[in-house]
């Protein structure tokens, strides 16, 4: 190793990626193990961390050139050590001066003092939380006043985060372009009017409400409300997902989905509200979307069937057929319990989709109005690369003998299907048209008549489901 220069020592390093890999190569020789100590930029450490504020001093002291950090306590119990608090944090401020990125899941000890010794870490650009229920809204919004780079910042389960100055403030500093908040029961839809002009900047939008939290309070006017009419741009969205949010007409997050020219992909699910002139609005000015991802809650559009505007029907498949020409990966679910193909989409509209989009991932979930017609009208999908189905019910082993057929299929997946048994996969066994096959939870299919269908074959059958 002494006679190979050191520019091909960096490169070896630089392809070894498993930590424990890395270790091991580290122990081979001293040449490694001191250009290793520069190289390490990426540092894991949880449970085994003990004791935990001298094993992290040793670590950083170790590897001078961190950038990135994850500390995660995971299935953490107080026999496997005590966690990192406070004085951790502390450490990581004083002996990590290159830190960039910081996750911080399930550390439980952690409060706001520990986030403000964060604050002299001037280039943290990106700070993710899970589930470190000490935090709070005055933890956050040091960060936010502190670390002016920050331009992520991931908010899940933060329980005790309710004042939202924090939002305001990085909405004026306006360099925030990923933004997470997923089940802060304390933060809601109108909420997320405190960002400003940060809107503009915003390249990717996570926001998610708890759905046992939210269904308790579904038809509470405050959270619509508080959204007044305004005009939102948010030119530079590229990415945005919403679950169990309240999408009310005209303002709010209906504004903001018809206002993202240059959205790639978009995720809604449970959203109460959505109408098809949201859909209609964003098919109009995202030209350039590639992936979208429906999950309608029956729920609430069956009881009010023909005439409730809030369902989402054909019309808005035909608007992202006409406008998004780069569409390739589409995923329509329905909620449990009830049959949405009385009140939503149908057979041809999904099709219309599929033949006027270069459409490469088709995914169905609990689609009745999606059959053995729908199979064979995508025989002339030649776009088609991916299919998956689940809880079609109306699909039977002659339709499903079509899918050797499709010009481009190459992975498969079936999963709580009824109506399918081995004799419907019987023209793939043997023929290695397909790279992969999932078959989960089918009860007329066994593993033996999957046999030799895919380069690839994953099996497993649980019937509790259906009980």
């Amino acid at each position: 190793m002494d006679s190979l220069p050191e520019v091909l020592i960096w490169e070896i390093l630089n392809r070894v990626k498993k930590t424990i890999d890395r270790n091991s190569l580290a122990l081979s020789c001293k040449r490694l193990h001191g250009l290793d100590k520069e190289n390490r930029h990426f540092l894991r450490v949880g449970c085994g961390l003990d004791p935990a504020d001298e094993a992290l001093t040793s670590l950083c002291l170790r590897f001078p050139n961190l950038t990135r950090i994850e500390i995660t306590y995971s299935g953490w119990m107080s026999k496997l050590g005590k966690q990192l608090d406070d004085r951790g944090l502390f450490i990581l401020s004083n002996h990590c001066p290159c830190l960039t990125d910081l996750t911080l899941s399930y550390c439980t000890f952690i409060t706001d003092v520990g986030l403000r010794h964060l604050t002299s870490c001037y280039k943290l650009s990106s700070l993710k939380l899970n589930f470190t229920p000490r935090i709070t809204g005055c933890g956050i919004f040091s960060i936010a006043v502190g670390c002016k780079n920050l331009t992520v910042l991931h908010l899940i389960r933060c329980l005790n985060v309710s004042s939202v100055e924090w939002l305001e403030y990085l909405g004026k500093l306006g360099t925030l372009e990923d933004l997470s908040i997923r089940n802060c029961r304390a933060i809601g839809e109108g909420d997320l009017i405190k960002l400003g002009h940060s809107w503009r900047k915003l390249k990717r939008l996570q926001f998610e409400v708890d759905a046992n939290y939210r269904y308790m309070k579904v038809y509470d006017r405050l959270a619509v409300d508080r959204w007044q009419k305004q005009w939102i741009l948010c030119d530079d969205m590229l990415e945005l997902s919403l679950v169990n949010c309240i999408i009310s007409p005209g303002r709010g997050l209906a504004c903001v989905l018809g206002k993202c020219k240059n959205l790639q992909k978009v995720h809604l699910d449970m959203c109460v509200g959505v109408r098809d002139c949201d859909i209609i609005s964003l098919a109009r000015e995202s030209h350039n979307l590639r992936s979208i991802s429906l999950r309608v809650p029956s729920d609430f559009s069956l009881p009010l069937l023909a005439h409730n505007t809030l369902r989402l029907t054909d019309e808005s498949l035909k608007a992202l057929a006409d406008n998004c020409a780069h569409l390739e990966s589409v995923r329509i679910s329905f909620a449990d319990g009830e049959f949405p193909s009385l009140s939503s989409f149908s057979l041809n509209g999904i099709l219309v989709l599929v033949h006027k989009c270069p459409i490469q991932e088709l995914a169905l979930d609990h689609v009745y109005s999606f059959n053995d017609m729908g199979l064979e009208a995508l025989c002339s999908a030649s776009y088609l690369e991916t299919l998956e189905l689940v809880r079609c019910q109306e699909i039977s082993d002659e339709g499903l003998q079509l899918v050797s057929q499709f010009p481009q299929l190459q992975n498969l997946r079936l999963s709580k299907c009824l109506g399918i048994t081995d004799d419907g996969l019987k023209p793939l066994v043997d023929a290695y048209k397909l790279e992969s096959l999932i078959v989960e939870d089918c009860p007329q299919i066994s593993e033996r008549g999957i046999h030799g269908a895919a380069r690839s074959i994953s099996f497993r059958q649980d019937l509790s489901w259906m009980y």
